[in-house]
């Protein structure tokens, strides 16, 4: 019986795999034929479909010559103070201003609304936000570790965690159409966006602290000058008598630590580098890096009239062919 039942089985394997490799050769002609279907269909309409591309390049060139072309100017800035949150919504202000066309707003300005047509200011960050996140939190541990340190180290520190948190740039875009008025109106608006009185008076505020702090470590690197030429006096003098290596030795029997007061020297001068830089940028609420100039929207590939009119035209003929497929396969049902 065994013997009898192991021929019958190789038969049927031989007869599936047979099956099996008919049905793979089917499943290839299909494909094949469904190829040669869209080959003859394309074939067919060849010169129906070559029309349509000349006839949307055409249009595409023509809409482009008749439609004005959109200008741009993209202001680099940099928020200060803390102001980051103040320029997006004077922004958004400005925008919703422009929609309203709010006549009163842009008069106070001097800016005519008839001309606004078409103009448009958005903003966006040029950093990583929640990078820059992660770095403020890095550099506010740091922080804790200069705790009890000089006023100075903290203070530089402390300028650092703000210029690599909250202090980064910002790009303030305007569009328009008519460069030489939307350059202007762009100016009026930056001046605008940095007339807040509540920022004025919060960076005199800072401009004062920072002068009398740049007097007052100047004073301090003066003495310490003082001290440095009196030491140098009292060696070159006979008379004078160093009692150890690297310090001063006065009347009153005072020691006083040479390389410390070098040390607190250069980081006053640190200081009052820093302190210069601060008062530098810190002019304005937001401070303008750069004022670009007017320069053309350059659009995508397929954003323009001169490419996305013929693929348009080609949909549209491929959805009514496909359209009368569906209704003759109707009629036939």
């Amino acid at each position: 019986m065994a013997e009898n039942n192991t021929p019958n089985n190789n038969s049927s394997d031989e007869i599936d795999l047979g099956q099996l490799f008919q049905l793979i050769g089917k499943g290839f002609n299909s494909i094949f034929r469904g190829f040669l279907r869209v080959f003859l269909y394309l074939k067919k309409n060849a010169l129906i479909l070559l029309g349509l591309i000349v006839l949307g390049v055409a249009i595409g060139f023509g809409l482009n010559q008749i439609v004005s072309k959109k200008m741009k100017t993209e202001v680099i800035v940099k928020p200060n103070l803390d102001s980051r949150n103040y320029l997006y919504e004077v922004v958004d202000e400005i925008q919703s201003n422009i929609k309203a066309k709010d006549t009163l707003f842009f008069k106070d300005l001097g800016i005519d609304i008839e001309n606004l047509d078409s103009f448009e200011v958005t903003v966006e960050s040029l950093g990583d936000t929640r990078k820059n996140n992660e770095q403020g939190t890095e550099y506010l541990e740091l922080l804790k570790g200069f705790e009890g340190s000089s006023e100075a180290i903290s203070d530089i520190v402390r300028a650092e965690i703000l210029s690599k948190s909250t202090l980064i740039n910002h790009k303030i875009t305007f569009y328009f159409k008519d460069p030489i008025l939307g350059q202007e109106y762009a100016k009026k608006l930056m001046a605008y966006i940095n007339s807040n009185e509540y920022f004025r008076e919060l960076i005199n505020v800072y401009i004062g602290n920072a002068q009398e702090r740049i007097k007052q470590n100047t004073n301090l690197v003066e003495q310490i000058d003082g001290l440095i030429t009196s030491y140098g006096d009292k060696l070159a003098s006979k008379d004078s008598n160093p009692v150890a290596q690297g310090t001063i030795s006065f009347d009153t029997e005072e020691k006083i630590d040479l390389k410390g007061l070098f040390d607190l020297k250069n980081g006053l001068i640190r200081d009052i580098e820093s302190k210069k830089v601060e008062l530098k940028n810190m002019t304005e609420a937001v401070r303008v890096i750069n004022f670009g100039k007017p320069q053309q929207v350059q659009k995508p590939l397929f954003g323009k009239n001169i490419i996305l009119i013929p693929f348009i035209l080609i949909g549209l003929f491929f959805l009514i062919s496909f359209i009368r497929f569906l209704n003759y396969k109707a009629h036939n049902i």
